[in-house]
């Protein structure tokens, strides 16, 4: 596609780089694969904590997105879940002692 404008054919190239980026379901697989990790690794209290945190930071913008807005919910709840989980098992340490 090769027009008599060289800055109409670069602006329509970087929109379409932009579009199919923001079409990308990456960004929320990736946030529900740390979102998993949160919650087998919330017995580990501080791993929970932070992975969980990860995975809510990562869920937040996918959910933005309309074509992978349901993964990154499932990803939000299970950092979430790998929070409260990683609390718990930090207060029965404290409580044990």
């Amino acid at each position: 596609m090769t027009s008599d404008n060289p800055v109409a054919d670069r602006l329509l190239t970087d929109a379409r780089k932009k579009t199919a980026r923001l079409e990308s379901p990456a960004l929320a697989k990736a946030a529900l694969i740390v979102g998993i990790l949160a919650v087998l690794a919330s017995p580990i209290s501080i791993a929970g904590w932070i992975l969980g945190a990860v995975a809510v930071g990562m869920g937040v913008p996918g959910v933005q997105r309309p074509a992978s807005a349901k993964q990154a919910k499932i990803a939000i709840v299970l950092g979430v879940a790998g929070i409260l989980i990683g609390v718990f098992f930090f207060t029965w340490n404290m409580a044990s002692r």
